[in-house]
């Protein structure tokens, strides 16, 4: 018979767990199960938003988003759109009943331990396929995963194997839904602009550079490089100010310091007033970057 038999909550920083159904199954394999579902809570960090793992008999689903995993395990013969359609409802309940403030700050293990009475109606009305499926529309679902099916995770990926743990993260590319960057405020409108300044800046002088050298031989060729180099690393910044990027707080750092090194260099060229100028813009914008972090996406409920 396909059935739900377990669900959790937990979060995603640490896998400490904040809510589960009762449990009352003895069964050998069942359990087995549970131990690998308690080994991958504490990794879902590591993992795509939505995964799959098969587990004997078993099998186990989950899904994270906001900072708070979702799993479940069922018998291998359930349908996998009612397993992320039982997580979803699940999802979409708890983050409405429990703000981000409150879950961060939970301390104990199973803090929200009221929400499996949640947990057990629903996990009671996907248990009887037949009324389920004349309250909920699975057409959403269905879709969603066929057009980005769930990532099938291996024992191994999850460190379970003979008991050792492996602690490479796997890197997972084309699987996790693109990040969007929290919205742009005016100081990173005018530190953007500034920065394309900047840049144009040290194109013009580039290029005037490059005339003098071809004409006139007495200029060093290196300052037509750290002209354009500033510029690069000028254009780079905006870049990262306006879209993701991995490691992106580290970019902006190393793009800066190329523009402190480029005009230490230029100090021949340039006076204090413009080195000045060049690396408070290079400064601002690095902070820009830096406070206009990834935003977390919530899930889409249509309505």
């Amino acid at each position: 018979m396909s059935m739900v038999l377990f669900a959790s909550v937990v979060r995603v920083t640490d896998g400490l767990p904040l809510s589960a159904s009762t449990d009352y199954e003895q069964d050998k394999g069942l359990q087995e199960t549970k131990k690998q579902l308690k080994i991958l809570s504490k990794k879902l960090s590591q993992f795509p938003d939505r995964c799959s793992l098969r587990s004997g008999l078993y099998n186990i689903n989950f899904t994270s988003s906001l900072g708070v995993g979702y799993l479940m395990v069922c018998t291998e013969n359930y349908p996998s759109v009612l397993a992320f359609s039982f997580l979803d409802e699940l999802q979409r309940e708890f983050i409405v009943t429990y703000d981000t403030k409150r879950i961060n700050s939970a301390l104990r293990p199973f803090s929200f331990i009221e929400f499996d009475n949640f947990i057990r109606k629903t996990k009671l009305r996907y248990n009887s396929p037949r009324s389920l499926s004349t309250k909920i529309n699975l057409a959403d679902m269905q879709t969603e995963i066929k057009l980005r099916p769930p990532y099938q995770l291996s024992a191994e990926e999850i460190g379970s194997i003979n008991g050792f743990s492996q602690h490479n993260q796997t890197k997972y590319k084309g699987i996790a839904p693109n990040q969007t960057l929290e919205a742009i405020t005016l100081s990173g409108i005018i530190a953007c602009v500034l920065s394309v300044l900047c840049g144009a800046l040290n194109l013009l002088r580039g290029v005037h550079t490059i005339e003098s050298v071809l004409q006139n031989g007495d200029e060093d060729f290196n300052f037509v490089i750290a002209f354009f180099l500033g510029t690069a690393a000028c254009l780079y910044q905006c870049y990262l100010f306006a879209y993701f990027s991995v490691w992106r707080n580290v970019k902006s750092f190393a793009a800066f310091a190329l523009i402190c090194l480029c005009n230490m260099y230029l100090y021949e060229l340039r006076n204090i007033w413009q080195i000045l100028f060049h690396v408070t813009v290079g400064a601002f914008v690095t902070l820009q970057i830096h406070l206009r972090p990834a935003q977390g996406k919530a899930p889409d409920y249509n309505v």
